[in-house]
C-alpha cells in the first residue's frame, strides 16, 4: 500500500495506491475502460439488469457529485441546529436573530435541493431508457453531465454561504461539521468530473448539434 492520501478534506476515503509486483494478470481478468464506456462488457451477455446498462460515466460523475451533496446536507443540518440554540454570528447576535443569516440558511437549503432534484431526475430517465433497452441520447447525457457539475459548485455555494455567519471556529484546525465539510467539499471539487467549466461546455456544444466527443460523456 501506496500511502499517498494526504489531503487537507476527504481523508477517511483513505484513497491510497495498491502496488502489486511480479504478478501474472491473465487476459480474462482484465476490464479496459473502452468496453465499460460503451457497455460492452462480458457481463452484458448473462446479466439483464438494467442498471449494468446505464452509462458508465454518467454514473461514476454523479456518485461523486452525490456523495458531495450528501456533505452540504449533512453540514446544512448541523448548522441549523446549532442556530436554535445560543450560537452566535461574528455580529454578536444569535444566528436566529439575524435576518441575513436566516436568509443564507434558506438560499443554502435551495442550492441543496436543486442539486438533489437535478441528479435523481437525471438518474430516474437514465434508468427508464436503460430498462426499455434503449440507448441514453446524447442530449440526455450531456444533462446529466452538466447538472452533476453544477451539484458540485451548489453543494460548495451552500456551505460557503453557512460560513458566512459560522466565525473562525469552524475554520480551526480540527474544527466542527462545518469545516470538515467545507475541507471535503473544496477537496471533492478537485476531482477531475468536478470541472465545472468543462462539463459545461460539452452541454452546450451538445445543444448546438456539434460533434462532441469525450470520455466523461
Amino acid at each position: 500500500m501506496d500511502d499517498v492520501w494526504d489531503t487537507v478534506g476527504l481523508r477517511g476515503t483513505g484513497s491510497n495506491d495498491v502496488v502489486v509486483d511480479d504478478a501474472f494478470v491473465p487476459g480474462h481478468r482484465t476490464l479496459g475502460y473502452g468496453p465499460v464506456t460503451a457497455l460492452r462488457c462480458p457481463g452484458h451477455e448473462v446479466n439483464p439488469e438494467p442498471v449494468f446498462r446505464l452509462p458508465y460515466a454518467a454514473v461514476f460523475t454523479t456518485a461523486v457529485s452525490t456523495a458531495l451533496v450528501g456533505v452540504a446536507e449533512g453540514a446544512h443540518d448541523h448548522h441549523v441546529a446549532a442556530a436554535r440554540g445560543p450560537a452566535g454570528t461574528p455580529y454578536g447576535r444569535r444566528i436566529a436573530e439575524d435576518p441575513f443569516a436566516r436568509a443564507r440558511i434558506a438560499r443554502a437549503a435551495s442550492e441543496i435541493d436543486a442539486a438533489r432534484l437535478q441528479l435523481a431526475r437525471n438518474m430516474t430517465d437514465l434508468y427508464a431508457v436503460a430498462r426499455a433497452g434503449g440507448t441514453p441520447d446524447a442530449a440526455l447525457r450531456a444533462r446529466a453531465r452538466r447538472d452533476q457539475a453544477l451539484a458540485t459548485e451548489r453543494a460548495v455555494t451552500a456551505v460557503d454561504l453557512l460560513l458566512g455567519d459560522a466565525g473562525g471556529g469552524p475554520l480551526r484546525s480540527g474544527g466542527d461539521v462545518l469545516g470538515r465539510a467545507w475541507r471535503d467539499l473544496r477537496t471533492g471539487r478537485g476531482q477531475a468530473a468536478n470541472d465545472v467549466d468543462r462539463a459545461l461546455v460539452l452541454a452546450g456544444s451538445t445543444a448546438l448539434g456539434l460533434d462532441v466527443r469525450d470520455p466523461m460523456l
